[in-house]
Formats: C-alpha cells, sequence, structure tokens
C-alpha cells in the first residue's frame, strides 16, 4: 500500500468517540493482539497511516507513520548500510512501527545497544482530548523537562494514538559471527553476566539446548581478534539461530502451554521453577514455558528481585503484567488521567485500573 497519511480522520474518529463515550481499541498490523490483557472498545485502525516521512542516513534519524510495516522501514535502512539496533521482533508479517514501539520490544541486541525507549527521539499523537500534540524531535538534546515521546514506549496505546515516531539508528556491523559452547544452565550464566562487564563485541548471548551462544559483530579484525581469545565452535546458521530466536519460533516457543518473560539481574543463578528455559539478554531474560501457577511464579521470581510478565497463553484477563505497588499504581493513573481524561484509549490492556 502507497505512503497515506490519515491523522486528520483518526483525530476527528477520537473526537467523535468522546462524544460518544465510546472505548477505543487502538490496533495497527495485528501482529501483537496476544499481547497483554484481553482488549475491549470499538477497534481504531490506524495501520493505513503509513509511509517513511523523513530519513536522510547521514543524520541517523529515521522518522515514519506508525502503521508503516516494520519490514519497509528495516529495508530502507539496509539499502542505506543501518539498522534498528534494538532489534525489534516481528511476530509475523503485519508488524507495524507503532505497535513496536507501542509495546516495547526489543530483541537479543538490547543489553549492549539500548532499547527501543532509549532509540525513541519524538513522536505526534492525539491524545484523550482529541488534540494532536508533538513530543521531542529528531535530536537525541533538543527536549527539555519531561520527555513524553519516550514514555509512549512500552504503553500499549493506553494514552495515546501515536501517530508518527522518531528514532535514531545505527550502521550495521561489518562482520558478524556466532559462537556457541556445550555448558548446563550455571555455567551460561556467569560466562554471559561476566562478558557484561568486558570490552568484547559481543552483542547478544543466550543459553538454550544446552549450548551458550554468543554474537560477535564489529569490526572484521575485531571480531577475529575476539574470537581467537573466546574460543568455542562458530555456529555456520548463526544469523538463522538469532532470527528464530528473536520471532519466538524456536520449540520453546512454538510449544509453549503458558509462557513468562521473566527478568532478574543477569548473575542470577537457575531459579528453581520446573518447565522449560531459554536464558536471553546475557541471563536477564528468562523465558519459561511452564504450567505452574502464575502466583508461585511472582512468588519464586520476587525473592531474587525480579518481575514476570504473562507473554502468551493463560488467562487474559487476569494480571498479565507484574502488579504495580500502590505508590506506582496511583502514578501510573494520574499519568493515564492527564493524557486520556476520559480513559478511551485501550482500557485495561495493561492493567484494570488503568
Amino acid at each position: 500500500m502507497a505512503s497515506a497519511d490519515i491523522s486528520t480522520a483518526l483525530q476527528q474518529q477520537v473526537q467523535q468517540a468522546l462524544q460518544d463515550g465510546t472505548r477505543l481499541d487502538i490496533r495497527g498490523g495485528g501482529s501483537k493482539t496476544f499481547l497483554g490483557r484481553a482488549a475491549h472498545g470499538t477497534p481504531l485502525n490506524v495501520g493505513n497511516h503509513r509511509g517513511i516521512v523523513d530519513y536522510d542516513p547521514r543524520e541517523l534519524v529515521v522518522t515514519a507513520r506508525t502503521g508503516t510495516p516494520l519490514a519497509e522501514v528495516e529495508a530502507t535502512l539496509a539499502e542505506a548500510g543501518q539498522m534498528l539496533a534494538f532489534e525489534p521482533p516481528h511476530f509475523g508479517t503485519t508488524a507495524t512501527l507503532g505497535g513496536t514501539i507501542a509495546c516495547s520490544l526489543s530483541g537479543p541486541r538490547r543489553p549492549y545497544a539500548g532499547s527501543a525507549r532509549d532509540f525513541t527521539l519524538g513522536c505526534r499523537l492525539i491524545n484523550g482530548r482529541g488534540e494532536m500534540l508533538r513530543f521531542g524531535g529528531q535530536v537525541m538534546k533538543n527536549v527539555a523537562g519531561y520527555d513524553l515521546s519516550r514514555l509512549m514506549a512500552g504503553a500499549y496505546g493506553t494514552l495515546g494514538v501515536m501517530l508518527d515516531v522518531s528514532l535514531k539508528v545505527l550502521p550495521k556491523p561489518a562482520s558478524s559471527i556466532t559462537l556457541v559452547y556445550e555448558c548446563n544452565a550455571a555455567a551460561a550464566i556467569e560466562k554471559m553476566s561476566g562478558l557484561l562487564a568486558q570490552p568484547y563485541p559481543v552483542d547478544a548471548a543466550c543459553f538454550h539446548g544446552e549450548l551458550c551462544h554468543l554474537r560477535l559483530s564489529g569490526s572484521e579484525k575485531a571480531v577475529r581478534h575476539t574470537r581467537a581469545q573466546l574460543g568455542g565452535e562458530e555456529l555456520a546458521s548463526g544469523m538463522e539461530f538469532w532470527r528464530t530466536l528473536n520471532e519466538h519460533e524456536l520449540a520453546l516457543f512454538t510449544a509453549a502451554p503458558v509462557l513468562y518473560r521473566i527478568m532478574v539481574k543477569p548473575a542470577t543463578p537457575p531459579l528453581p521453577l520446573a518447565g522449560k528455559w531459554l536464558l536471553d539478554w546475557g541471563g536477564a531474560q528468562r523465558w519459561l514455558a511452564s504450567n505452574e501457577p502464575p502466583e508461585h511464579i511472582r512468588a519464586e521470581v520476587a525473592k531474587v528481585g525480579g518481575h514476570v510478565t504473562q507473554f502468551r497463553g493463560g488467562n487474559r484477563n487476569g494480571e498479565i503484567f507484574q502488579p504495580l505497588s500502590a505508590p506506582l499504581l496511583a502514578l501510573q493513573q494520574r499519568l493515564k488521567c492527564s493524557l486520556d481524561p476520559q480513559g478511551i484509549f485501550n482500557p485495561g490492556r495493561m492493567y484494570a485500573e488503568i
């Protein structure tokens, strides 16, 4: 589909919803509908609001409408030898840029390069009063005060309808290889967490199938020098492995009864929870496919100071995200009230109270 700016039409639909007291379910390509709590409201389709608005490779910034297919953005960047450094997963061919930022999804490179939020420079949105606003900009240092554009990353559409997003991009590495090592989970955690503090060009590290996987990326010389120091076996299908990991195409993800995303400190020892595990982000992000009660999983993870998201499967009307403390919930509610006073955007998508 060709580029199209339907921001005025979207604004009119929001204003009509305000008049009618209608709740809106913001949708792009539909590839992320399984995330979060069950959606409620009349669909507001932003998938036709698409097109790259501004991109100059010399500036390392791309601005695109939120309905733009993620694949189109990445293809445009690749032509100039650049990339979205936070390596977002697609979870389907219909993935859009807006859905990626709204869910704040980042891939294996996240601990080494930064998150989707870190690369968000600015956005244009429609708030819950039907006003069209712009926050941030197209450079890293032009924001005074609180940067609301980054607040939209991970808000699941509960704060407004994003129209355009500006993102910082980076050059693609000249060389990349994947090394594998046979070990158990404890040894992999020690190795991966230890490398986080070392000056090596590691930009992905995970443990899966009794193998620790390390990806080295950078100049040809730096990659080969590090490869000689770290040893291990080079994986010929390295690029495909990281793609299948990022897109959740590995068996652990596709056959999972309920899939939990567990965030802990990277050096945290293996947790005493039954199920199948995959450790990513150098040990900080851990995927657990398990039939254990969610309350038990949250309790065990809380003991090590971590938090849990019920990522796929299970009851989508219950607690999906880590429960908020009373002060944090009050803060979230005040923020929601400020930007969306009538609560028309994605009600209950993150928490029942928001």
